[in-house]
């Protein structure tokens, strides 16, 4: 089937996410059915070659998007497949790009964090046990927590980044930006014993500059910290998905509850932007209409 033509040009670019970009099929079958989609509206229009779609295809696709009653999500992700499909065809020598600046992608409303309670979290933190892996996880959940590190700075700290005697560490997060963050005496106490009971025995002689290690001493990788925390997630009785991200979530929704100033979590997260920051204040309110409802007389 000849590329410019509208199936060919299909067949094509999911062609390419296979075999280039290496997708896994679910996400392909995706792409497939958006495009689908897409080319029943241009083939209503009576366009049957790549390169002669239009403006006003793209737009008229849009619109009828916008019309089914689909979630903005999901009008957004249709709307993001249609701009990668028309790169391509511009890279391809296929067509030219039409995904019209005038469309503009549905505002998607922005999600607020999943947090523990601090039931939650205490029943979590006293869930690993005494062995040096239960040592480490521990200290690993008290340090995420205590300090709100993302999952890759808890992972890939180093000794050296740690002041034992303030109860400081320093953290590259994302863009190689450093921060300093203060962690409490619990997550001292539990980096403690880790350090001194558990992680001679993981290293087994050997050396290694993290602060965390593997059973065989080695790096611990995320996702090995994210499967015994869904371990011991569930082994406290949490029922909802633990993940180290909602650790972090937890850490900046409870300093504020606690009555932080939001520009200091801003700077512990080390967020770039603090209106990345305020998504915590909606689940501040939520916490603060909760006690409302429940205590006030006339609340309900």
């Amino acid at each position: 089937m000849p590329k410019h033509n509208l199936d060919g040009a299909v067949d094509a670019f999911l062609h390419y996410l296979v075999i280039e970009k290496g997708l896994l099929p679910n996400t392909i079958a995706s792409y497939a059915r958006d495009l689908r989609a897409y080319a029943d509206t241009l083939e209503e229009l009576g366009v049957a070659d790549a390169s002669h779609i239009g403006d006003a295809a793209t737009e008229f696709h849009a619109i009828r998007l916008s019309r089914r009653g689909l979630k903005p999500s999901s009008r957004a992700r249709m709307l993001s497949t249609l701009k990668h499909f028309h790169r391509f065809l511009v890279r391809e020598g296929l067509g030219q790009d039409t995904t019209p600046p005038r469309v503009v992608r549905p505002r998607l409303g922005r999600r607020l964090p999943t947090v523990l309670t601090l039931g939650q979290v205490e029943r979590l933190l006293e869930a690993p046990d005494t062995s040096p892996l239960g040592l480490r996880d521990r200290a690993m959940l008290e340090m995420a927590y205590g300090a709100g590190l993302r999952v890759s700075e808890l992972c890939e700290l180093g000794v050296d980044a740690v002041q034992f005697d303030q109860h400081l560490v320093m953290v590259t997060g994302k863009g190689g930006k450093q921060r300093v963050v203060p962690y409490g005496r619990a997550a001292a106490g539990a980096l403690s014993r880790y350090l001194s009971d558990g992680r001679p025995h993981l290293l087994a002689g050997r050396i290694s500059m993290r602060v965390f290690v593997n059973h065989r001493g080695g790096p611990l990788s995320r996702v090995g910290f994210f499967k015994r925390l869904k371990q011991h997630a569930a082994a406290a009785g949490i029922e909802r998905r633990v993940s180290p991200h909602v650790l972090r979530h937890s850490f900046a929704t409870h300093l504020l509850e606690g009555g932080a100033d939001l520009r200091l979590v801003q700077e512990l997260l080390g967020h770039a932007d603090i209106s990345t920051t305020q998504v915590y204040t909606n689940v501040d309110t939520r916490h603060i209409l909760e006690a409302h409802r429940a205590f006030h007389p006339r609340g309900r």
